[in-house]
């Protein structure tokens, strides 16, 4: 369950967090919840391509920790580094995803099988390019729920784009033809407060048209 309510500090207050508290382990059954809620982040038509690894034994930090660049602080002190990859695959459980929206009342049936209809020849015929760019939007979607989601759970998180993508889905036996890398995000309790940071102004990234 949320430990932290208050929407304003999650936003306001997140940190990217690079030394983290060692002792601090996150159960399978929380981390499992932290997720589920991350899962609610949205995707493109609903296929829900986020596929996470996730990395918290000594023997997989270890395989890990080579493949992370300058990022083995938080490999060697998190509770845990999520791996998250896209599925370009993703829509082999099209089927499963809308049967179950019918079945719970979330979709007439009509529009189930009008949308298998549409998206069956779509994913058929799209290129690997376009299946890559969904998959990474939607996984950088679910990245930041993560995120968010571990801070309203009490923890903190660090999103770590540098790191050895092939070699990681390798090592952790992810196909490298179907399972795209997004990123990593390492999640545990901070040892310090981290830094904040200065962001733009509305003046410098919005145009109004």
């Amino acid at each position: 369950m949320f430990k932290n309510n208050d929407f304003e500090d999650i936003i306001k207050n997140r940190r990217s967090i690079r030394t983290y508290d060692a002792d601090v382990k996150i159960s399978k059954e929380e981390m499992e919840a932290i997720l589920t809620d991350a899962m609610r982040a949205p995707s493109s038509v609903n296929m829900q391509p986020w596929r996470f690894v996730v990395v918290e034994s000594p023997e997989g930090k270890e395989k890990l920790r080579p493949l992370v660049r300058f990022n083995t602080q938080q490999n060697d002190t998190s509770a845990a580094m999520i791996v998250i990859f896209g599925d370009t695959n993703s829509f082999e459980n099209g089927e499963k995803i809308f049967s179950s929206a019918v079945e719970q009342g979330l979709m007439p049936q009509d529009v189930k099988d009008k949308q298998m209809a549409a998206l069956t020849p779509y994913y058929a015929n799209s290129p690997r390019e376009e299946l890559e760019r969904v998959s990474i939007i939607d996984g950088s979607l679910v990245a930041m729920q993560l995120m968010l989601v571990a801070r309203a759970y009490g923890y903190d998180t660090n999103p770590i784009g540098g790191f050895e993508r092939k070699e990681v889905a390798e090592a952790f036996d992810m196909d490298t033809e179907r399972y795209v890398p997004v990123m990593i995000v390492s999640i545990g309790k901070a040892k310090d407060t981290g830094y904040g940071s200065y962001r733009l102004s509305t003046e410098d990234t919005v145009f109004w048209k």
